[in-house]
């Protein structure tokens, strides 16, 4: 682990013993001292409190995980699991929005058109992509991008990781609410394969404006949700602060997710989050989207449209 922000609450008893068997390994090499029984009995600890941390994680907690600064953003992926990637710019009516990129590109010999959120890492980086938080024009760009798809017969490819669309008031004038739900619309009405991947956070109608999709897939550690947790306590506890007892109530993880039948598959993240052994889960995610869009590519569009019109009308339930 790092130090610094990048430590987690929840993390840093795991990161104390770490930093000592650091310490002691250090200390006692430069007096060539042996230690190796302490070490060792100290190993085991750490490996026993990581077992017990992560196997017992809660919905804050996985929360926390899927908005980690190191955890792996679209552009990664597309970098990691995609060849000869060709970023397509601008809604061809306002501007080109940096916070929802899109492109064509190759998965393994297969011609995609892929597109998704985009964070930052530093400051300047988030205030480009704004946080990822798209305006109108980003999800008009990537209607626009998803059209050309389906005219070229191409499979879709979208990653989702927003909080939420933006909501300031530059994007109320141009119509927000008008630029997703077109986007729902148009999507139900998408003829090729689409695959939707939850790669961390995914916040209302930001995130659903490009996962209107065949197969929803989410990383272990990413939710997916109406509202994130702190919109939800400030509007029923008057309380930011609640946050953690909105995430719970929310079933916004991915095990209370796939058992509500909101999302299709769980991809399963390296032990300490998909910031550790990111190849590992590159690797999980490539082969995931092959095996997907096999499974759709055999299905005659007039069916794939109707069986994903089926699939949301589907969610969702009540009882008298």
């Amino acid at each position: 682990m790092k130090h610094g922000t990048e430590i987690l609450e929840f993390e840093k008893p795991l990161f104390e013993l770490e930093r000592m068997i650091d310490h002691l390994r250090s200390h006692y090499q430069q007096h060539d001292l042996k230690v190796d029984d302490e070490i060792k009995n100290l190993e085991a600890k750490v490996a026993k409190l990581r077992d017990d941390i992560y196997s017992n994680l809660t919905p804050w907690q996985r929360v926390m995980i899927a908005r980690h600064p190191r955890r792996p953003y679209t552009l990664d992926y597309i970098s990691a699991c995609f060849e000869e990637f060709v970023e397509l710019h601008g809604d061809r009516r306002y501007s080109d929005d940096r916070a929802l990129i899109g492109g064509f590109a190759m998965l393994h010999g297969k011609r995609v058109m892929v597109i998704g959120h985009q964070k930052g890492r530093d400051t300047k980086e988030r205030t480009l992509r704004n946080f990822g938080m798209a305006h109108p024009e980003g999800y008009r760009k990537a209607l626009r991008l998803m059209q050309t798809a389906s005219r070229f017969n191409l499979p879709i490819i979208s990653f989702v990781d927003t909080p939420g669309a933006y909501p300031g008031i530059a994007a109320e004038e141009r119509h927000i609410s008008e630029a997703i739900a077109l986007n729902l619309k148009e999507m139900f009405g998408l003829r090729v394969p689409v695959v939707s991947v939850i790669i961390g956070e995914g916040g209302s109608g930001g995130a659903l404006g490009i996962a209107v999709a065949d197969r929803i897939l989410i990383l272990e550690n990413s939710y997916y949700s109406v509202i994130s947790p702190e919109g939800c306590a400030a509007i029923l506890w008057k309380d930011r602060k609640q946050a953690p007892q909105a995430a719970e109530a929310l079933k916004m993880g991915a095990p209370q997710l796939l058992e509500l039948g909101l999302v299709d598959e769980i991809i399963p993240e390296p032990v300490q989050g998909a910031h550790h052994q990111a190849d590992l889960l590159f690797a999980k995610v490539k082969s995931a989207l092959l095996k997907n869009l096999d499974a759709l590519e055999k299905i005659a569009p007039d069916t794939l449209v109707k069986k994903r019109m089926d699939k949301f009308r589907a969610m969702g339930s009540f009882t008298y």
